[in-house]
């Protein structure tokens, strides 16, 4: 396999754990490729912008040719279309926030002729608009008003149509990592495809599910794993790593397990939200403390902001690098490098191993039951 936009290695741990060999890795960010270093020396790694690599130079560091690849992952930065930031859309060109980057993905696709690929992004790819335009603006003008490419799913249609022109069968879905053994609530949009029209068996069924449901009473699946199950045993812990709170902080001790904003006293409720006090919608990830029997919400890049705050269920201190790294699942020895911020942001953007790991099953499955594939092995079974 090819990792591009490698990250912290989430994506390829899932893969690799199935029995996939990780030839070649590609990122733009010193931390990232310092991180690959430290975990797997090894593994080849191009540090530096996609647009500047030419897809032969991938193929050649990799020791592969062109349809040598079984399977290119990758999940470009998705700050342009996440429903927290600006959304750019697919006209963000930044290096560390293009919105332009699947496209990116899409040229080596085309040009290195994987037999599979897997896209991974945030689900906000599925509303986001060709052209952006504020909320308010969105809000005053009446539907047949707003321009075409600014409507909500055309920048995910366009995208979609290009995955589709590439020839691959193609198929995607929205994954609830919960779902799959992580304790953490997080929904990501897969986009996977198969180059000789084989049948990909996706989306891979869970394998947990809500504690009060029929699955899960009966016995088919398992609860949902919670904060308590991945965390519990760093409490009390004083070496951890993370950064304090800033002076609105000090409003977190109002606030019990599972609450945020609302539950401040009314008569502070102004002075700590201050001008998003006057916001519409919910807020409520504005000072929000976590509940030790739920899965974790989605992990941010930073917990410290006052937006996407993560605040832990009994301290008043965000959670630590520790606690990011246990929530998503990677291995207590995985060596994270640079800042803390750098590593929030890092571990944040990471898929959660087991979440990769359900999806790579549903990749190796497609390779060996594939009779014209040169791995494939009419004789292997699987039990998912």
């Amino acid at each position: 396999m090819i990792s591009l936009f490698t990250g912290a290695m989430g994506l390829d741990l899932g893969f690799e754990r199935v029995g996939f060999e990780l030839r070649l890795t590609l990122d733009i960010n010193k931390f990232v490729c310092e991180t690959i270093r430290a975990n797997r020396p090894d593994i080849p790694i191009i540090c530096n912008d996609i647009r500047r690599v030419s897809t032969d130079d991938i193929l050649r560091k990799a020791g592969l040719g062109v349809g040598g690849p079984v399977v290119i992952t990758g999940g470009p930065p998705c700050q342009a279309y996440s429903t927290a930031g600006k959304r750019r859309s697919v006209n963000d060109t930044r290096p560390s926030r293009g919105g332009d980057l699947v496209f990116e993905f899409l040229r080596v696709i085309r040009e290195a002729k994987p037999q599979f690929f897997v896209f991974e992004n945030v689900t906000g790819l599925l509303s986001a608009a060709i052209r952006h335009i504020s909320f308010y603006e969105r809000m005053r003008k009446k539907e047949h008003e707003i321009p075409p490419d600014a409507r909500l799913g055309t920048a995910f249609e366009k995208i979609l149509e290009e995955f589709i022109s590439t020839g691959y069968r193609v198929k995607w879905s929205v994954l609830n990592a919960a779902d799959y053994g992580v304790p953490q609530a997080r929904k990501r949009l897969f986009i996977v495809g198969s180059r000789d029209g084989v049948d990909i068996p996706f989306p891979p069924p869970p394998t947990h599910g809500r504690p009060d449901s029929l699955d899960v009473i009966m016995g088919r699946k398992k609860p949902w794993l919670t904060l308590k199950d991945a965390i519990w045993d760093l409490r009390n812990r004083r070496d951890l790593e993370y950064l304090p709170f800033p002076s609105w902080g000090k409003y977190l001790k109002y606030v019990p397990p599972g609450g945020s904003w609302v539950d401040i006293p009314r008569e502070l409720q102004r002075e700590a939200m201050g001008g998003a006090f006057y916001s519409q919608g919910g807020r409520r990830g504005f000072y929000r403390r976590l509940s030790w029997d739920k899965p974790s919400p989605t992990l941010v890049t930073s917990p410290t902001m006052k937006a996407t705050c993560l605040c832990h269920p009994d301290q008043d201190r965000p959670l630590s690098v520790e606690e990011y790294a246990r929530i998503q699942c990677f291995p207590d020895d995985w060596k994270f490098v640079g800042t803390t911020q750098e590593k929030y942001k890092m571990i944040g953007e990471a898929v959660p191993p087991p979440l990769a790991f359900a999806v790579a099953k549903c990749i190796m499955k497609a390779v060996k039951e594939d009779p014209g594939n040169p791995y494939s092995d009419p004789h292997l079974k699987f039990n998912f």
